[in-house]
């Protein structure tokens, strides 16, 4: 690796002659403060927040962009850049909704903290003010440009991570805003709702539709019975809402939590995961045996399955029949729990949380009325949750574990690990394998589909016939797979996307990380370690020898895919590619 010698206030550093500026500075542990910059994703210098003073150059230069050379010498905190600084930010403040203290980001706010930062007590400059029309159409997302700083961020997660272009630049100058083509809702366009615009702004502009308030109607609600169901996703997070490290595992304190906000019963919707496995597993096995489509492709990301119906139509026939795991959770507490307990389907209402914003659209899919009623009555995200749980005062660190409620109880480390890029693919086969070779496999941990790669290919071989498979996570992989596919250059039988990067652990509905903190750490492997280490200290680890899921098979539906599964755990998806 070339290497160049630099000065960064006065002390000599070594450093790698592909650094910007502001990586080299980072390595030194010297804070520069940005606002569009996004590592790897929005390096455009846009923002102007990370000016620095370069000896010998005339101007001060953005040095998210800068890049390094041999015996320069840079100046990160002259008076000059100082004042530039404040300056800018001033400028970016004087047409920004200050109302902060009502603002979904309130405290977690990169704007906020730099002000902070940099001393702004005073704002010098009257901006324009221009007012926008707060886009609230979309049942996932809430937009809202009055508080927009423009750094670009959502909109090059929308163009380059997930390759979808629902929103992007409009106007120039002045009128410069974030939108949709024609200046649509984004409930009109080709958007998906995967929430990684929410995930990547630095500021209120862009949050999930709050859900709360329906939720804590039907709790205070005498004649409703309240279920809700946690991802498995949202145990590696919530904790971080509440001051605890990243990847810290909360399982049972976020079931304490939940039970102290009244509801009736609290599931786990890993048990659905296992649930799933069984249908899908079953499924696979019998386009195997039976000449079905191939590859079969997982259905459990509703934001690719959004994607894949604007974009990919030629491939819904792909998809796997089985409904996401909270929506055949949600099918079966209205039919087989309602008759267990004796109570009427239409008065219970079964709440999700989830780390994903397009859990919302999905759960009003016309699709999903298994039982004739909406399978999941309410989708709330890991961010609403703790919103709740600190409304209600509850101090979270200090909780005592509790366990999932009965007659559900604890799933499978298989269902844990659906959170996770890999995840589901490495459950399916752990089933898959053992139903078709009919013993124990040697060695359940499929490696090859773990890890935070874009796209992973592997090998496996089950009752003698080789399986190809394939897991991609982050729309714009899965475009690169199908593609592939389309072309003839790749072959499987058997295919895992996840809609957001990292698979669900870094969904759009999860604790936001700044921006500082991502280019620190990897957000999303702590977050799936923290999945595999519930994994391995489960009791079981395949999802069929989860005893609930016996009980079930054994008592209401029959058999995986058989009739009474099919009528409420399977659907079908709609050619949206005209939109």
């Amino acid at each position: 690796m070339n290497t160049v010698n630099i000065k960064i206030n006065g002390n000599a550093y070594s450093v790698p002659s592909t650094y910007t500026v502001l990586d080299a500075a980072r390595d030194a542990n010297i804070h520069i403060p940005t606002l569009c910059y996004l590592k790897d994703v929005n390096e455009i210098g846009a923002c102007r927040m990370c000016l620095v003073e370069i000896k010998g150059a005339r101007a001060l230069q953005a040095a998210c962009v800068y890049p390094v050379s041999e015996g320069m010498e840079v100046f990160t905190n002259s008076p000059k850049v100082r004042k530039a600084r404040k300056a800018n930010l001033e400028l970016i403040l004087s047409n920004h909704d200050r109302k902060c203290l009502t603002c979904v980001r309130n405290r977690n706010c990169e704007l906020q903290t730099m002000c902070e930062e940099l001393g702004v007590d005073e704002i010098r400059y009257d901006g324009e003010n221009k007012v926008y029309a707060i886009d609230s159409f979309s049942p996932s997302i809430v937009r809202d440009n009055n508080k927009c700083i423009l750094c670009r961020r959502c909109t090059a997660v929308c163009s380059k991570v997930q390759t979808v272009n629902a929103i992007g630049a409009i106007d120039r100058g002045i009128n410069t805003h974030i939108g949709s083509i024609f200046e649509k809702s984004l409930n009109e366009v080709s958007c998906v709702m995967c929430g990684q615009c929410i995930a990547a702004c630095p500021v209120g502009a862009l949050s999930e539709k709050d859900s709360t308030k329906d939720v804590w109607n039907a709790i205070h609600d005498e004649t409703k019975h309240v279920v809700i169901q946690v991802a498995p996703a949202v145990r590696a997070a919530i904790g971080e809402e509440f001051g605890m490290e990243i990847g810290t595992r909360a399982t049972g304190k976020m079931v304490a939590a939940i039970k102290r906000l009244g509801a009736d019963k609290v599931f786990d919707t890993d048990t659905a995961a296992d649930l799933t496995i069984m249908e899908e597993g079953t499924e696979f096995i019998d386009r195997i045996k039976n000449g079905g489509k191939l590859p079969m492709i997982t259905s459990c990301s509703p934001g690719w399955i959004k994607f894949c119906e604007h974009n990919y139509p030629d491939f819904l026939d792909n998809l796997s029949t089985c409904k996401s795991p909270h929506e055949m959770f949600g099918a079966i507490i209205k039919s087989y729990y309602a008759e267990k307990m004796g109570i009427n389907p239409a008065d219970i209402y079964v709440v999700s949380v989830m780390p994903c914003t397009a859990k919302k659209f999905e759960a009003q899919r016309d699709e999903l009325k298994g039982t004739g009623y909406a399978d999941v009555d309410a989708v709330i995200t890991t961010r609403e949750l703790a919103k709740m749980i600190k409304e209600c005062g509850i101090d979270f660190a200090k909780l005592a574990d509790e366990e999932f409620d009965n007659p559900f109880g604890p799933a499978t480390g298989a269902g844990v690990i659906f959170g996770a890029t890999g995840g589901v693919m490495e459950a399916a086969l752990r089933t898959v394998y053992e139903i078709l070779e009919g013993k124990p496999m040697a060695n359940i941990e499929f490696d090859a589909v773990r890890g935070t790669e874009g796209i992973k290919e592997a090998e496996v071989e089950v009752a003698g016939k080789k399986v190809r498979v394939a897991v991609a996570h982050g729309l714009g992989n899965a475009r690169k797979l199908l593609d592939s596919i389309k072309s003839g250059e790749k072959n499987y039988e058997f295919i895992e996307i996840m809609g957001c990067p990292g698979g669900c652990v870094t969904g759009g509905g999860q604790p936001i990380v700044s921006a500082r903190v991502q280019a620190q750490v990897d957000v999303k492997a702590l977050r799936a370690k923290a999945l595999y280490d519930e994994d391995r200290a489960s009791t079981f680890r395949k999802s069929h020898e989860n005893p609930a899921i016996k009980e079930l098979y054994a008592q209401y539906l029959g058999e995986p895919c058989g009739h009474k599964s099919h009528d409420l755990l399977h659907t079908h998806y709609v050619d949206r590619s005209d939109v």
